[in-house]
């Protein structure tokens, strides 16, 4: 029984870290999502630094596919040119004349369409399935997380309304009983 026990653990422990650098760019683009839609220009540096590690995971995982020093050396290249176009784009969502007529939500989903789109294509050029699924699910979480961010707003005044209107009972209740 232990022996089953502690294979089920290693294929758990195995499963986690083959897995883990996948749901940690899951979960740092949901984290650049939610600073940018509420924090807004201060998240620069976050999306900034987002890049290089995404780039690094993608080298990572594609050096092992790989036997040649060329090959290792043509990766590298490739997504450090590939992750340097995605940062000047990013750059260019952040400029003053983009913030000034494009608002921190709408920011926000164009930068994951962007790190979605940049995912995927890294992961095809590494040639890292994984990779382009990241991609793939970024890309899907995009209408998701614009109906959440219109929905917020919805919930928000629903809850409003509903206190006002139960403000009024009280005030109503309270009035007639000094009456």
């Amino acid at each position: 029984m232990s022996n089953g026990a502690d294979l089920e653990r290693g294929g758990i422990g195995r499963w986690l870290l083959r897995d883990l650098p996948y749901a940690a760019m899951l979960a740092l683009a949901v984290g650049g999502i939610v600073l940018t839609s509420f924090r807004g220009q201060a998240t620069y540096y976050y999306w900034m630094a987002l890049a290089p590690l995404y780039a690094l995971i993608v080298v990572i995982s594609g050096w092992r596919r790989l036997d040649t020093g060329a090959g290792h050396m043509r990766l590298v290249v490739t997504q450090a040119l590939h992750w340097l176009a995605f940062v000047g784009a990013m750059w260019l969502m952040f400029l003053p004349e983009v913030r000034g007529v494009v608002n921190d939500n709408a920011t926000s989903l164009s930068l994951l369409i962007l790190l979605a789109l940049g995912t995927f294509v890294a992961g095809v050029h590494a040639a890292v399935w994984r990779i382009s699924a990241v991609g793939v699910f970024l890309a899907l979480a995009v209408p998701a997380i614009a109906w959440i961010q219109e929905s917020a707003i919805l919930l928000l005044v629903g809850a409003l309304l509903v206190l006002v209107v139960a403000a009024f009972f009280w005030w109503m209740g309270r009035r007639e009983s000094r009456l």
